[in-house]
């Protein structure tokens, strides 16, 4: 299956198929093995006080996912053949059940950008007029209808169904995966924006970064950026180049890391490409554009400077000034302040 057309779904569904051969369940349990044990400690090493969010949410429900099949892989790979509730499994059922957990999560990505997006959009200025529990009751409910809804479209076509069958009976010893044209296009428009910020910016950029400087603030190393930008320029013009310097000082390796992928042209297999890393990336992008795109109406309070577990935006904001500085002599831990 080269390429199927789910006119039914919402969003575009477009596969390259990965064809490896069917003692590939070593492989495949080694790889869900290491991938749950990523999304894990992702989980483990966030913030710990970071306001709740849909993406959030989502996060913690693909990692219990991916521990559902890593799990359901290992008792098929181990028992190899046997029955539960008048169904018999066998190794056949390790590359379908990977193959159904690819085809959805690669129709995934639109959908929770959206979601994710316009969450960000409401909530970031703090606009929303849902109590935390209600938000909480309303995240829960859209994480489960839209992995519902993809499970549903991907089952309830029976073209699909149809052609997992087809493959799976003439090459039984091939495990044919699929890469998502979803996530391409994502990292592909992500790239762009990025880059086109940085051009427009990269006078501002190269001159807060030559202006860098680390002084010792509340017995802590500090890198603290003393540019000053004209006076006559545009508040978001200033905003886009603080946004840019923040996130790329913690996301600076991924964003290398999808350049090299989107030059060569790499087709990674859905079930590896939709990880809680790859969200969290896609997370402090939405929460900058949702930043820049509001900035007048974000309030400056410490709850706001919870949401993105991993990018502190507060100091895009609030300038770091403060007079009792001295140089730091060993710089550790370092703290981005625009």
């Amino acid at each position: 299956m080269a390429a199927i057309l789910c006119e039914n779904c919402s969003g575009q569904y477009h596969y390259t198929q990965v064809n490896q051969p069917l003692e590939i369940s070593c492989l495949l349990l080694l790889i869900m093995l290491g991938k749950v044990f990523l999304d894990f400690v992702m989980l483990q090493v966030k913030q710990k006080n970071v306001k709740v969010s849909f993406m959030g949410y989502f996060c913690i429900s693909l990692a219990l996912l991916d521990f559902t099949l890593l799990m359901s892989i290992s008792f098929t790979f181990y028992f190899e053949d046997f029955a539960l509730w008048g169904m018999r499994f066998t190794k056949y059922h390790i590359c379908l059940f990977t193959q159904i957990i690819s085809l959805t999560y690669g129709i995934l990505h639109y959908p929770v950008c959206l979601v994710a997006g316009l969450d960000y959009y409401m909530t970031i200025a703090q606009t929303s007029q849902f109590s935390k529990r209600g938000q909480r009751l309303l995240y829960v409910f859209a994480v489960l209808v839209i992995w519902i809804s993809g499970f549903f479209c991907i089952l309830k076509v029976p073209a699909i169904y149809e052609e997992l069958e087809i493959q799976n009976r003439f090459s039984p010893y091939q495990c044919p995966l699929y890469a998502s044209m979803q996530s391409y296009s994502v990292s592909w428009a992500m790239v762009l924006l990025i880059g086109m910020a940085l051009l427009a910016c990269r006078k501002e950029v190269l001159t807060m970064l030559l202006s860098a400087r680390v002084v010792s603030f509340a017995s802590q190393p500090v890198l603290v950026f003393s540019y000053v930008s004209n006076s006559g320029t545009c508040f978001k013009w200033q905003l886009l180049t603080r946004l840019l310097i923040c996130f790329l000082g913690t996301w600076t390796p991924f964003v290398l890391l999808q350049i090299i992928i989107l030059f060569l042209g790499a087709r990674i297999p859905a079930y590896m490409e939709m990880n809680v890393p790859w969200l969290y990336f896609i997370n402090s992008f939405l929460i900058a554009v949702a930043y820049w795109c509001r900035c007048h109406d974000v309030e400056l309070t410490e709850e706001m400077w919870s949401t993105d577990p991993f990018v502190s935006w507060k100091f895009c904001f609030v300038p770091f000034n403060n007079e009792n500085t001295e140089p730091a002599d060993k710089p550790g831990t370092v703290i981005v302040i625009c």
